[in-house]
């Protein structure tokens, strides 16, 4: 399977200009590139560098590879769109492949400015090991908060898969991140902590209306998406890791945030709404898929509202947001250490079928 990896570079001051001034005339180049091919109509890769290969390279000062690199992105972009005439963004990402970028080992690139090749070192987090064999196809140059990244497409082995009859199910709940079968939970208190602070924070801003206000808005929600998708990487490796230990199926409800029949206020869905479970869900997916653990997408039809001893539905099985006790057999416990129960329940019936159709594929 192919995954993508966010490197990032350390230029000094003069690389960051020579970086930048390339990223500029590079999508100055797209620019030119897509107005002829609009006003031409001329959309595939061939006629487009027919009408502006030479015109770019003059004007632009581009290398013979990135003025194709730079009507490549343009023949791409007007694949999917044909409608209206395509514009690119002044710092739009920077298409690069092994001609006019290559690794100097694990910490070092060299890659191709206007003014020539550049040494710069790089640095990655440790979610995935870094093995420059394995870098596949090209590599997108971006510029993120005034730094620069190297978006690489990586090809990593998936490892064999190993399992017994036994299933982990997850519940993705309002007051906990994870609560899963063996009632292991995963609270989201340092969640909640930080998102109260971001909510506070962005309310002034907003309330101020002024130019720095907004820029200063604009920084804190990204750094605020940083810490969500930091933490849910973490959350879903320790969820994979504890199923492969075990050797256990994963199950997951087929959610698109919250549950509705959950008893929840208004409080706690605007809560739940403000953090990414279809990222978790993605995430917790392809580091299963890694390590070999098969995954059950479950319906999540009643599963908060179903006694795990019984089976028994009702919608007054659950009291409160964390209190279930089923109306017929009496049973009480936790709602979502139940749901994950019920979950964990319907995985175990599905997963014969969900290995039989992968090892068809």
């Amino acid at each position: 399977m192919y995954l993508t990896l966010k490197v990032k570079l350390n230029p000094d001051r003069e690389q960051r200009d020579k970086l930048l001034t390339t990223m500029e005339k590079f999508n100055e180049a797209c620019n030119y590139a897509s107005e002829a091919a609009w006003y031409n109509k001329k959309f595939g890769k061939t006629g487009i560098q027919k009408l502006t290969y030479y015109d770019i390279r003059q004007k632009f000062t581009l290398s013979a590879q990135l003025t194709v690199r730079a009507i490549g992105k343009v023949a791409e972009s007007y694949s999917n769109d044909r409608k209206t005439m395509h514009k690119f963004d002044r710092r739009g990402a920077v298409v690069y492949d092994q001609r006019v970028l290559s690794f100097k080992g694990n910490d070092m690139v060299s890659i191709l400015t206007l003014d020539g090749r550049e040494k710069i070192s790089i640095s990655y987090g440790d979610y995935r090991p870094f093995d420059i064999s394995k870098i596949r196809g090209q590599t997108d140059l971006i510029y993120e908060d005034n730094n620069f990244y190297l978006m690489l497409v990586m090809e990593v082995g998936e490892n064999e898969v190993e399992y017994n009859d036994d299933v982990m199910g997850i519940d993705l709940g309002v007051v906990n991140i994870a609560t899963i079968s063996d009632n292991e939970v995963y609270k989201g208190t340092k969640a909640d902590e930080i998102r109260e602070r971001y909510t506070s924070l962005k309310s002034r801003l907003q309330s101020a209306g002024t130019w720095s206000a907004k820029k200063h808005l604009k920084k804190l929600s990204k750094k605020e998406r940083r810490f969500k998708r930091d933490l849910n990487h973490r959350v879903a490796k320790q969820l994979v890791k504890r199923a492969k230990d075990t050797s256990r199926a994963i199950a997951l409800e087929n959610l698109n945030g919250f549950r509705p029949e959950a008893t929840v206020t208004k409080a706690q869905k605007d809560r739940l709404g403000k953090w990414a479970f279809s990222e978790l869900t993605d995430f917790i997916l392809y580091k299963a898929k890694l390590e070999g653990v098969p995954v059950v997408i479950i319906n999540p039809m009643y599963t908060s509202q179903q006694c795990s001893e019984c089976g028994y539905i009702d919608k007054n099985n659950r009291q409160k947001q964390s209190n279930f006790r089923c109306k017929r057999c009496g049973h009480r416990e936790n709602a979502d250490y139940n749901a994950s129960k019920n979950i964990a329940h319907r995985g175990a019936v599905s997963l014969p079928n969900v290995l039989r159709l992968a090892s068809i594929s």
